[in-house]
């Protein structure tokens, strides 16, 4: 094994021990077999991180006046950096505060533009597995807790809750949410892949909120979401 090489598996493994640390609890004796399923080995697919909305289209507003938009992309970004040092080819389809439509000359064309511009970018990706990331609201501010939409493709209602579980054990405990069916997100309906859409948490309960704002907090979100993708692609779902 050449320098280069042993080096890259050294910072893998570095990541998925830190992965296992975050949300050990979740996965309690299984911790050791995880981490030998997601040692560095050839990656078949490629993972397509959706941030929602962007650019003109800010998404919902959170309970202290900012744009949905912005925590999906802080959170994506860091999804992508720690899927890239476990070893996987990713596509992000935003990186930027921007839409990603083509065509359309009013908010309402380009939003439709933008949607069906990203299924493209999903579809035109060979063996790509989509992780939306999203943040949820409601006019009541007593409902919290992150919940997973699955698409029609195979695979993804097994991946969503496995992502469900796992986003309750490690850091919502108590919830009671359950994976769903995306029918009627235009995304996960219209994409032949497998895929599934996170989102993360509600804006409108200001504890939630202040957690989806802190770093350390969309950390951890993060490990929970790539170290349960990856064990999924390891168990070849």
């Amino acid at each position: 094994m050449n320098r280069k090489k042993k080096w890259g598996n050294t910072v893998c493994f570095y990541v998925l021990v830190v992965c296992m640390f975050l949300f050990g609890t979740l996965l309690g004796n299984q911790a050791v077999e995880t981490v030998s399923e997601m040692m560095p080995v050839e990656r078949l697919h490629r993972i397509v991180i959706d941030p929602g909305h962007g650019g003109e289209d800010g998404g919902a507003i959170s309970c202290t006046g900012r744009s949905e938009s912005g925590y999906n992309l802080q959170i994506a970004l860091r999804l992508n950096d720690l899927l890239q040092l476990l070893g996987y080819d990713t596509v992000m389809i935003r990186s930027t505060d921007t839409s990603v439509y083509t065509s359309g000359q009013t908010i309402s064309q380009k939003k439709v533009s933008d949607l069906k511009q990203r299924v493209r970018i999903v579809d035109r990706t060979y063996n790509a597995l989509l992780l939306s990331i999203h943040q949820n609201t409601f006019p009541e501010e007593k409902y919290s807790g992150a919940q997973v939409f699955y698409g029609k493709a195979a695979g993804s209602e097994e991946l969503a809750k496995e992502l469900q579980d796992a986003l309750v054990a490690a850091l919502n405990p108590g919830s009671s949410r359950k994976a769903k069916q995306g029918s009627g997100i235009y995304l996960l309906d219209k994409t032949n892949a497998t895929g599934v859409l996170v989102e993360c948490g509600f804006l409108s309960n200001r504890q939630e909120e202040a957690k989806l704002r802190s770093p350390d907090y969309q950390k951890k979100l993060c490990c929970v979401i790539s170290a349960t993708t990856a064990r999924f692609l390891a168990s070849g779902s």
